[in-house]
């Protein structure tokens, strides 16, 4: 996260230290008012705060609509594309202010049926509210991240968000758990980080025990999610990633692109991250330099596996 939280006008951006330069990263995750942003009091702001880039990514806007080509546009006048996008560019995103009933009829018949399944072997869900739920998740979502070779934020990331958010009612934990069946002690399995922001529900974060695939925990988490969604008075589930290409087979998010869209929800594109560039050679510098560390670490990762 970042150190600093800095104003300019429409715009609030977090500062984010470069390593081994006396420099940052100026990131705005989302702004609204596109046409209202003050490209000259944002430059004066990135320079007072040693800003090298001031980097927007704008996943409110949804490609095709008129406030995505406007947006679009002012960036690309004010900036440049950025190639490696901060957080997936596409989406399942299911409209939960449906009723009950309405949700499950729209979902696949087999994820009907997985949901079923969780329920008669066992699996039942519990939102965290203890410092041990948060451990239990941040636990679970490390050994999917070494199982199945991504980057997960470090832990005090996930402990900052939930000391920060939860008691704001805008973060929580759902975990799935079953019963030892000789010490009677629950097991968390599965575990999920959801945020409800503007009527508007988030799943980013997530991990699962391996031993227990069969038990079928994903699916009834999923719909204890928007089962909750939907007390929160939320009225959308953003999802959080899909594969760019829904229908490969070969694309690596293929298998929980099919997941989460067999709840029934519909894939939309967002528009591009773009970089709005204070020092441009030092700029550079950076772009090389990041290129260069992903390079390692998805080398590192094809080794690993």
């Amino acid at each position: 996260m970042g150190n600093f939280l800095v104003s300019a006008g429409e715009v609030q951006f977090t500062l984010h230290k470069i390593p081994l330069l006396p420099f940052f990263v100026g990131y705005a995750p989302k702004v609204n008012n596109v046409k209202n942003i003050d490209f000259e009091k944002l430059k004066e702001a990135g320079k007072k705060n040693r800003c090298v880039v001031i980097r927007f990514d704008c996943p409110n806007f949804i490609k095709g609509t008129k406030t995505a080509d406007e947006a679009a546009g002012v960036f690309e006048k004010y900036g440049i594309k950025f190639e490696k996008n901060t957080f997936a560019k596409n989406t399942a995103l299911l409209d939960i202010s449906k009723s009950e009933e309405e949700l499950l009829a729209g979902m696949h018949q087999k994820t009907r049926y997985n949901i079923k399944i969780a329920v008669k072997r066992g699996v039942f869900i519990v939102v965290g509210k203890e410092e041990t739920d948060l451990e239990d998740f941040i636990r679970l979502q490390q050994d999917t991240a070494k199982r199945q070779g991504f980057y997960v934020h470090p832990s005090n990331y996930y402990r900052v968000l939930w000391e920060t958010l939860a008691p704001k009612g805008l973060a929580y934990i759902l975990l799935a758990k079953i019963k030892d069946s000789e010490t009677n002690q629950e097991i968390p399995i599965a575990g999920w980080m959801l945020f409800s922001y503007q009527k508007v529900l988030y799943y980013p974060y997530g991990g699962s025990d391996y031993r227990y695939r069969d038990l079928m925990a994903s699916g009834l988490l999923m719909w204890e999610a928007i089962r909750l969604g939907k007390k929160l008075g939320c009225d959308l589930f953003d999802m959080w990633g899909v594969a760019d290409n829904p229908d490969d087979p070969k694309d690596p998010w293929y298998g929980f692109t099919r997941f989460k869209t067999g709840f029934g929800g519909e894939i939309v594109r967002f528009i591009d991250s773009y970089d709005f560039v204070i020092n441009r050679p030092v700029y550079h510098l950076f772009t090389i330099g990041y290129k260069i560390a992903w390079f390692f670490l998805r080398l590192k990762a094809k080794f690993k596996h």
